[in-house]
């Protein structure tokens, strides 16, 4: 990205024009005439006023993605066509790239640089990615006797309902809808109330990139009464979620108590971290500690906010973790050196500042950071902050908490460091540092997570599956797995 001066960038956030209808059906619709608020969490002011969503908006954008999937044009296109315009919808993402990154730090306080380089580099690759994949599946047919010839089809399983949090709006929001739509699904969004813009441009992107009407809808509105509504549907086929476990667990009562749909789920985590005493670059592992609690002010589901370091090399690789918490830059986040922006609500600012009044209250001592900072600005900005000396039986190192809090345990083997890291109903992501094979594939096997990187952390492209066990979720994001979600497999047996 060019340069681009802080001042700059606050009169561009000037210039953009955000979005305030539902897109339903090809076009922007105003809906039932309530609106809600989204609020700036870099300032505490006012961004727009949205059309909020509720049961009559989500039965027109379901209605509408029935029609485009039962006689609509899209399923029925030959995959290298619905996969031009997937490469379409990049092509003009890429385009509209500074606007939509603007939207995103604007309305969840990601910073510029990274909402700009991070954000939107992924759902424009998401979306190039799957429409270069379209036209590469293959059906199967399996060896049957001499009399007879069964066919393995993967059909679209229909119309989708995407609910998608706020903390990658667009990221997220492209692993969704990408591959449902590269499958020849029609797909009905639900974003959050936090980051509803974001959501509402892409839909206009994609109808610009010749998506057909109701192909792709957004509902904007709020999780109890429009994703309530949507997971009620009869005519969704597949409900796929992002969000915390509490709300997926709705989501499988939703499909329970309606058509049976399909859900799947990327839910919350509580990441271990392990470094070891041979790690390769113990200055690298802490650096790394450090970049993934704070990364998005550390409202990340695979954030390593649980760092489990070798009791002979714990104070070492603290005290490099707080130093680089000292050093962070937190700030605007239309400023290009901020390093860390603002979180997404004052709201959630105050649910993440209990968490730290309960670590310091159950006696886990604080290194650094734990309150507000820049509090002159509006914003909603909270310090980087760090906690050793926490036991693994406190809240800290047992609930997700969504904001940049790193709670430091200690081990003195590595059963222990397994038996530590496996000591959560989460199984998302987890890290390892070892210079020793051997120990990398064993404690790799024995983790239960759907990622574990060794030696690095938050590393990999859409080539590889992105998902959780336990309690973390189903199914998977991301490479051609992602496409299981979103198709049935049918057999015909031919008689010869």
């Amino acid at each position: 990205m060019p340069a681009v001066t802080h001042d700059e960038w606050l009169r561009r956030a000037e210039a953009v024009e955000l979005p305030g209808a539902h897109h339903i059906d090809g076009v922007e619709e105003a809906g039932g005439g309530s609106s809600f608020s989204v609020v700036s969490p870099r300032d505490g002011h006012v961004l727009a006023e949205v059309a909020d969503g509720g049961a009559a908006e989500v039965d027109a954008a379901v209605a509408a993605a029935r029609r485009a999937f039962d006689s609509g044009p899209w399923p029925r296109l030959a995959p290298a066509d619905r996969g031009r315009v997937l490469v379409r919808i990049a092509e003009l993402l890429e385009e509209r790239r500074e606007e939509l990154a603007l939207t995103v730090s604007l309305e969840m306080g990601k910073p510029i640089t990274d909402a700009h380089d991070i954000e939107l580099r992924a759902v424009i690759n998401t979306f190039r990615w799957y429409g270069q994949l379209a036209d590469k599946l293959t059906d199967e047919s399996p060896h049957t006797p001499p009399d007879a010839l069964a066919l393995v089809t993967r059909e679209p399983a229909g119309v989708v309902g995407a609910v998608v949090p706020w903390n990658f709006p667009l990221t997220l929001a492209g692993w969704k809808v990408a591959p449902a739509l590269a499958a020849g699904c029609t797909v009905v969004l639900k974003p959050s109330e936090n980051s509803p813009l974001s959501a509402l441009l892409l839909a206009a992107v994609a109808t610009e990139a010749g998506l057909p009407p109701g192909v792709l809808n957004v509902v904007n509105g709020n999780g109890p009464v429009a994703g309530r509504a949507l997971g009620l549907h009869p005519d969704v086929d597949v409900l796929a979620f992002t969000g915390s476990t509490a709300v997926g667990r709705h989501f499988l009562r939703y499909a329970a108590d309606s058509n049976l749909k399909r859900v799947w789920l990327e839910l919350g985590g509580k990441s271990p971290n392990i470094v070891l005493p041979d790690a390769p670059d113990l200055d690298k592992a802490a650096a790394t500690a450090a970049w993934g609690i704070f990364f998005n002010q550390g409202e990340m589901c695979t954030a390593p906010s649980r760092l489990l370091v070798h009791s002979s090399i714990a104070e070492q690789v603290t005290e490099a973790v707080v130093r680089r918490a000292r050093e962070l830059r937190v700030g605007d986040p239309l400023d290009p050196a901020t390093e860390m922006g603002a979180l997404v609500s004052a709201a959630h600012l105050d649910r993440v500042l209990d968490h730290i009044a309960t670590g310091q209250a159950e006696g886990a001592r604080l290194r650094i950071g734990g309150e507000r900072t820049r509090t002159a600005t509006g914003g909603s900005l909270l310090q980087p902050t760090v906690f050793d000396r926490v036991d693994p039986g406190m809240r800290l190192a047992r609930e997700e908490i969504f904001g940049p809090v790193l709670s430091v345990l200690t081990f003195d083997d590595l059963d222990e460091a397994v038996r530590l890291a496996n000591a959560t109903e989460y199984g998302l992501a987890a890290g390892l540092w070892t210079s020793d094979l051997s120990t990398a594939h064993q404690v790799s096997r024995a983790l239960k997570a759907g990622t574990v990187w060794v030696n690095c952390y938050e590393e990999g492209d859409l080539t590889v599956p992105f998902g959780g066990m336990k309690q973390s979720g189903n199914g998977r994001d991301k490479s051609v797995h992602a496409l299981e979600k979103y198709t049935e497999l049918k057999t015909t047996w031919i008689q010869l």
